[in-house]
């Protein structure tokens, strides 16, 4: 069984995430890449929250591989070019995660590897 952390002694979460996940002893790790919103067919929305939309989808196929899903992350990691960027990547990930959320980092950066791209997602998830 995850634990979800959350100290009474600091703040509480800004958004819908967790300040840590506890994973137990025997159960299985995921590292996922970080995924840009780029679909199979090269296309790349120009929508931040399409990207994001793009991102968690390719991450949820490469979670598939190994027989997990999003409801098994534990950690996201995401990536935006601006500050215009944040609250459609957040409507995005708020959506598909419940409480308890993940924990979650959502950092400001000043480009990828193509400028077209403006949100990058990493995850770790735990399974079974």
């Amino acid at each position: 069984m995850l634990k979800y952390l959350k100290p009474a002694s600091i703040r509480p979460p800004f958004a819908r995430y967790s300040h840590g996940v506890e994973v137990p002893a025997g159960k299985r790790l995921v590292l996922c890449s970080g995924q840009l919103g780029i679909a199979a067919d090269e296309q790349v929305p120009d929508d931040a929250g399409a990207q994001a939309e793009l991102c968690f989808a390719n991450i949820a196929a490469i979670l598939g591989e190994s027989g997990l899903g999003l409801r098994h992350i534990v950690r996201i990691n995401a990536f935006v070019t601006g500050r215009e960027h944040l609250q459609a990547y957040m409507d995005v990930r708020n959506r598909l995660f419940s409480d308890p959320a993940p924990a979650s980092t959502l950092m400001v950066v000043t480009g990828f590897a193509r400028p077209e791209f403006k949100v990058e997602v990493e995850a770790i998830a735990a399974g079974d």
